[in-house]
This record gives C-alpha cells, sequence and structure tokens, in this order.
C-alpha cells in the first residue's frame, strides 16, 4: 500500500475489502484477515507514504530511477512511483500486489504518470491505481446519503456552494484548506466531521450506488481496478459476470 496519510488508506481499503467480499462467492467479512493483509514494505508499516519514498530508495541503495517510459517523458508521479515499485521488490517478502493511491490534485496527468510506472516494468506483482479526483474526501462524498437530521446541512452546504456537493463532488477543489469550493470543508460540514460517519458512507452504501456516483471522481476506475486486479489475487470466482 502507497499513500499519503491513513486516511487514505483506510478509505481505499475499505472499499476494496467490499469489492473483493462482493466478487469472491466464497469470502465474507469475517475471513478477510486471513487472506490479506494491507501494509507498507514490512508487516509493521501501514502504508508507504508517498514523501518517503525517495529517501526510502536512497537508504536501499537503489539507483539509476530516471529515464523515459515508453520512449515518452515521465509525467507526474511517474518516477515516484516507479520507485516505491521498486522498493515492493526489496522487500522481505515481494507482495501479491501493490495499491498506489493517490489525489490528483485537480491534475490528471498524476492518474497517466502512475499508469507510466505500472505499465513500463513487468512487475513480479499486481498494481492497483487509485486517483481521486480531486481529493479522497470526493470519493467518501459519494457514498453519503443524508439522514433526517443531516438534510437541512446538505441544503446549506449546495446554497452554499451554487452546485450539489454529491452528484457534483468533482466540482469541489484541492487547491486551499478552507476555501469555499474546499471538499474537504464540504465533507466536514456535512458529516460534523465524524471520522464513524465517513467510514459509513464507504462502508454501508451500496456498492452500485457508489460505481454509479464515483464515475467523476475516479471511485468508479478505482473499484474497477480492484475487481480486474486484486480479486485475481485472492481467487475466487465472480459473482456478477
Amino acid at each position: 500500500m502507497v499513500c499519503e496519510a491513513l486516511a487514505d488508506r483506510e478509505t481505499a481499503c475499505t472499499l476494496a475489502d467490499r469489492v473483493l467480499v462482493d466478487a469472491i462467492d466464497w469470502l465474507d467479512d469475517g475471513m478477510l484477515d486471513t487472506q490479506r493483509r494491507w501494509q507498507g514494505r514490512t508487516s509493521d508499516e501501514a502504508f508507504l507514504r508517498w514523501a518517503s519514498v525517495k529517501d526510502e530508495a536512497d537508504k536501499a541503495g537503489l539507483k539509476g530511477l530516471f529515464g523515459h517510459f515508453g520512449g515518452r517523458p515521465g509525467e507526474p508521479d511517474a518516477l515516484v512511483a516507479r520507485r516505491a515499485l521498486m522498493l515492493f521488490m526489496t522487500a522481505d517478502k515481494v507482495p501479491d500486489a501493490v495499491m498506489l493511491i493517490r489525489d490528483s490534485d485537480g491534475d490528471p496527468r498524476r492518474r497517466i504518470g502512475l499508469e507510466q510506472a505500472r505499465d513500463n516494468s513487468a512487475w513480479p506483482f499486481h498494481v492497483v491505481i487509485g486517483v481521486a479526483e480531486p481529493k479522497r474526501e470526493c470519493w467518501v462524498l459519494a457514498g453519503f446519503d443524508a439522514r433526517e437530521n443531516e438534510v437541512e446541512a446538505l441544503r446549506a452546504v449546495e446554497q452554499r456552494l451554487s452546485f450539489h456537493p454529491v452528484r457534483d463532488a468533482h466540482r469541489l477543489t484541492a487547491r486551499e484548506h478552507g476555501a469555499k469550493n474546499d471538499a474537504k470543508k464540504a465533507l466536514d460540514e456535512l458529516t460534523s466531521g465524524k471520522a464513524e460517519r465517513e467510514l459509513e458512507c464507504l462502508r454501508d452504501t451500496p456498492l452500485e450506488m457508489l460505481q454509479s456516483r464515483g464515475a467523476h471522481v475516479g471511485l468508479t476506475q478505482f473499484l474497477a481496478e480492484v475487481r480486474e486486479r486484486l480479486v485475481p489475487v485472492v481467487g475466487g470466482s465472480k459473482r456478477h459476470e
């Protein structure tokens, strides 16, 4: 798992687990911990932090991690993603899969960069890419259904933004914390800043709804990547063909 913060890890892992349980006939929530482990390069690390990748690569003695990708210059995040994937190749136990989770921060080239790193080499593991557009909070918003005591807050946020914060979450921005269109600000207003309420948006909203609402925020693509690349690793037959 490569991401920038614990909240990113929890969001991606919660969603990935839901896809695994949905797609694999013999798997249920109670069996998950016996079938997969989310971690960084070692079992003691919850994740590998993007900001730490270069220093970790230097410590590991990884050299020559520059150059082009398929004859083309690397887009943003291509080089750091290549370093991250090579770090996992040096782990005591090479993983079966690596998830690269990133906010686009409004830059669509970041997804291209991650794909360049994945596609440029024959890695000994599956690589799953998740890019939240523009921020992780937009994935959570895709799962937000206002309860009776939240209807007024939803109405107020929609009025303040002049667009619906769930249906049009892609119109939120990542430029300045606390700005009018800040994705984190909108989510905090709707969930009262409660982590458990965020988790409920990810855990309890039907996957079909997340897939439908998440098309413009990178969530639909991430769920498809998990289904295509991670489900076969765990090993199981798909319920939905």
